[in-house]
């Protein structure tokens, strides 16, 4: 009996790692998008995104970022951003791919031996109001790292959700004047 039970506990086990490596094989990048509606016009909900002073309050965990190359704000310069989760940290290189002001911003993102992300962000008017849309695809570091991701989707999203949540509680509620009229 104690051998049978081993023989089918092991049948069991290979399986379910079969599956995890299939799973992984067959979804080798998974995306996702997000929306949000901002009560400030276009300019403003632009400026507020791309203001640094405030990423921390819309971004969970950023606690640091700094240019690691090239100009800031030009395609192809790099930030690395510094997060910090339940006391540890974790590092993420950001290569701006492509970016037209108050229209949208593209990105790489990368954790080093985890995950590349494919990020774009776009903003456009629509009954007066700002539209924001987040994509996403992001692809695991080898076999072992998409078949893990290819299980995550769903919380990948979510936390997309709440920072674009977060993103639209800052822009909504920004008082920074970014334009300084100038009164005569």
């Amino acid at each position: 009996i104690i051998m049978k039970f081993v023989k089918y506990f092991f049948v069991l086990l290979l399986s379910l790692i079969l599956l995890f490596v299939a799973k992984g094989f067959l979804t080798p990048s998974i995306s996702y998008s997000s929306e949000i509606t901002v009560e400030k016009p276009l300019k403003e909900a632009w400026a507020v995104m791309s203001d640094e002073s405030k990423t921390s309050l819309w971004l969970e965990g950023i606690i640091d970022s700094e240019l690691v190359s090239g100009q800031k704000g030009e395609i192809g310069s790099v930030t690395k951003y510094t997060f910090s989760n339940k006391g540890q940290e974790s590092y993420i290189y950001e290569t701006l791919k492509s970016i037209e002001e108050e229209k949208y911003v593209a990105m790489d993102f990368v954790i080093e031996g985890v995950m590349t992300m494919d990020y774009r962000m776009d903003f456009s008017l629509s009954d007066g109001k700002t539209l924001i849309k987040s994509s996403t695809t992001t692809t695991g570091d080898g076999m072992l790292m998409r078949s893990m991701l290819s299980f995550m989707q769903n919380s990948m999203l979510e936390q997309e959700e709440k920072n674009m949540n977060n993103l639209k509680k800052v822009i909504d509620q920004n008082t920074t004047d970014y334009f300084f009229s100038v009164v005569e």
